[in-house]
């Protein structure tokens, strides 16, 4: 650990008023530095919403070197600070946190975990993922766990899956499954919020097979 990033850290630890201290933990997270992970994590667990949130752009800055700690320090008391561990692990969007975003959307208690781990689901860097067998299979996964979180009782919930869904309409294999789903969404969904984010992402996956198409046929007509 550098001087310079020590002085950071007891900068965080010295604060003494809520202006101080997202003062201290922007200038922690800017410094990028893998020594102020545990800090930054902390952090998150303060009765500080300003300072949580850039603890969270500071975590998701460092990517994947930050998701090991971050699964080991999630707090299974602290429901606002889980809350804010999960949204830095969706946002990193490595495949090493598959297993807790998935559990996390299934099963947490607090809408706000569930919220951001069903969108995170939607949006995992697979490509991380070694071979295609374990890509495809971890694909599979959360496309199941968004597909039953998109029937839940919260609208919330529900529309954080849909959320998740439009992100795995990016990946071919799985859109047959996924556009069917949200027909029966856009059909049947109790709440208007839902239906028209289901619409949307319909509109945008038939648009991107529209211009898929027209590429094609003009590579069949070009010269």
């Amino acid at each position: 650990m550098t001087d310079s990033t020590q002085n950071l850290i007891q900068a965080v630890d010295r604060a003494d008023s809520p202006e101080s201290l997202v003062a201290a933990v922007r200038s922690l997270a800017a410094a990028k530095d893998e020594a102020g992970i545990a800090t930054l994590i902390a952090v998150l667990g303060y009765n500080n919403p300003v300072a949580a949130v850039a603890a969270v752009e500071g975590l998701t800055q460092l990517g994947a070197k930050a998701v090991q700690p971050l699964i080991d320090k999630l707090d299974g008391y602290n429901y606002g600070a889980r809350a804010y561990s999960i949204r830095a692990i969706a946002a990193i969007a490595d495949p090493l946190a598959l297993e807790v975003l998935a559990t996390a959307a299934a099963t947490d208690f607090a809408p706000s975990v569930r919220r951001a781990a069903a969108k995170g689901l939607g949006s995992m860097r697979w490509q991380a993922i070694a071979t295609p067998a374990e890509r495809t299979a971890a694909q599979h996964q959360a496309l199941e766990i968004l597909l039953s979180v998109s029937q839940d009782s919260d609208w919330s919930i529900r529309y954080a899956a849909v959320v998740g869904l439009h992100g795995l309409l990016q990946l071919s294999d799985l859109q047959a499954k996924i556009q069917p789903h949200l027909m029966q969404i856009i059909e049947s969904d109790p709440d208007s919020a839902v239906r028209a984010r289901a619409q949307l992402a319909m509109n945008e996956a038939v648009s991107r097979k529209l211009e898929v198409g027209s590429r094609e046929d003009k590579g069949k007509f070009a010269p």
